[in-house]
Formats: structure tokens, sequence, C-alpha cells
């Protein structure tokens, strides 16, 4: 008999960060709170997503632990350093644990925020916090994973916030764990996006909105978001990159754009987000 099911989330919270060339320092600047989600059975589990900093890994290693479930996977979204640099505390803390990704093209962009050119990024935000050689997810041999007779399907769906977006999905509780694919309740990461990208991130959605979801733990949401549902968390993804694509067209100034998107999402997470979106659609 399959046991029970249930997902957990843990929320990193906002991190400071400099802000950089052009940021008003009278605003903190600030990384979007992200998550990693614990899918349970009775005593396994899988472990969505591993978080950055060193002390946000041993925190979550902690919360893991308190639990008392047993994680045998966790798997990586996608690779970008803020959802897998933190994993060594957890991995220190769980051996037997596999960090895993379902997509080559995962695993290759993990390995180049490894390098010297991207950990200077990375140092230039969070010197001196995170491990300067992370663990880095291996290519997983199937596409499904059984967690205590549950069947979780590991999908690839296409471009999300500039890289490849996989996602977890459990069918038995109609939930996804989406990664980067969604946002709930912060500004989304379209540094360096064009009209063509967007578009593709709009597609992507609509392939995670075609499993019919009831939930979604999405990879940065804002502590106070007011629940995962996933009709909300879908719509609200796809209203605002159509927003900000369409604000970028009839605007001439990072500026406009700014205003234009705080007026029509004043509440939303994460301002230092919505700048470097912005200015890079101005190049100087």
């Amino acid at each position: 008999m399959a046991s029970l099911l249930s997902i957990d989330v843990f929320n990193s919270g906002y991190k400071p960060i400099p802000g950089g060339p052009g940021w008003d320092d009278s605003t903190p600047a600030t990384w979007p709170a992200t998550t990693s989600a614990l899918i349970s059975g009775d005593r396994d589990a899988v472990l969505v997503d591993a978080l950055l900093t060193t002390s946000e890994g041993e925190r979550l290693a902690a919360w893991v632990q308190n639990t008392g479930k047993r994680p045998r996977a966790i798997f990586v979204t996608h690779g970008h350093g803020d959802h897998f640099f933190g994993a060594g505390p957890v991995l220190d803390a769980f051996p037997d644990a596999q960090l895993i990704a379902c997509d080559r093209q995962v695993v290759d962009e993990a390995r180049r925020q490894t390098t010297a050119e991207v950990m200077a990024i990375w140092n230039s935000w969070f010197a001196g916090r995170f491990s300067q050689s992370p663990a880095v997810p291996a290519l997983t041999n199937s596409q499904k994973f059984d967690l205590e007779g549950h069947p979780h399907v590991f999908r690839t769906i296409g471009g999300a916030d500039g890289v490849l977006a996989t996602i977890v999905h459990v069918p038995d509780l109609r939930a996804i764990c989406s990664g980067d694919n969604a946002y709930n309740n912060i500004h989304m990461w379209l540094r360096n996006s064009t009209p063509e990208s967007r578009e593709a991130w709009l597609a992507s959605l609509d392939a995670v909105a075609a499993l019919k979801p009831s939930t979604i733990i999405t990879g940065h949401r804002d502590p106070d978001a007011p629940d995962d549902n996933a009709t909300r968390v879908l719509d609200q993804s796809r209203r605002y990159i159509d927003d900000f694509d369409q604000t970028v067209a009839r605007s001439s100034t990072p500026l406009e754009v700014i205003d234009v998107m705080l007026a029509n999402y004043p509440a939303y997470g994460n301002r230092y987000t919505l700048f470097a979106a912005a200015v890079t659609q101005f190049p100087s």
C-alpha cells in the first residue's frame, strides 16, 4: 500500500546584495527569496533545489533533519547557482542522497556556473558566503522516480529565466515543483531577456498548465505570498511577462519601465530584480 505524500517548503527569505551602478541605495538591494521543497512519504523524500549560501544549506539540512524524513535525492531544476550551491551541507547530513538533474543542459549549465568567470559574478554579490567548489548535479538515468509507491516525473519544459527549465511533477498530488519556470509574488528575472526569449518562457508556462496542476511550488516565492494555487501563480507569471514585454516596447528608458511595472505590481517582492531586468533592455 502506497504511503501518504506531503510537500513542505523551506523559504530562504531575501538576502542583501550590493546594488551596483544606477541602483538607488536608499532602498536595500536584495536577492529574491528562494525555496526548497521536500516531497515526503512515510520515511523517504525528494528534495527539490538546495539554495545558495552555506548558511542557507545548513539551515535547510537542519530543517530536513527535523522532519524525520530521509531524502534519497536532491533534484536540481535548473543550472543557476542559487538553486544548488547550498547543497553541500545537505549532502553532508544525508550522504546517501544523490544530487541529480534530468537534462544534460542543466548539468552543463551547472558546471558553467562553477567556472572562474561566473563564480566571480556570484562572489561580487555573496563573497565568502558560499562554497567555492560546489557539488554539481549528475545526470539521472531515468525521468521517473518512485517514492514509496508514488511516481514522480522529471520533465524538461523549455526556456525560462535565461536557461533551460525542468520541473518535478507529482501526479498523485496534482503538484509541480516548477523551479524558476513560474514566480510567486516576486518580480521575475527578465535580465537580458528578448521578445523571443519572453515568448519562449510563455510557451513553457503553457506546457506546465497543460499538466493541470492544482499546486505549484515556485523556485522564488515571496514569504507572504497568499498560497501556491497553480491557476493564480501561472496567470500572474504570464501577465507579468506580457506586461514587461509591452512596457519595454512602449518605453525609451529603464526608469519608464520600472515606474510602469511598479505601478502594476506594487506589492511584489525584490525590486532589484526589476531594476536588473529593465537596465538590460536599453544598453548604453
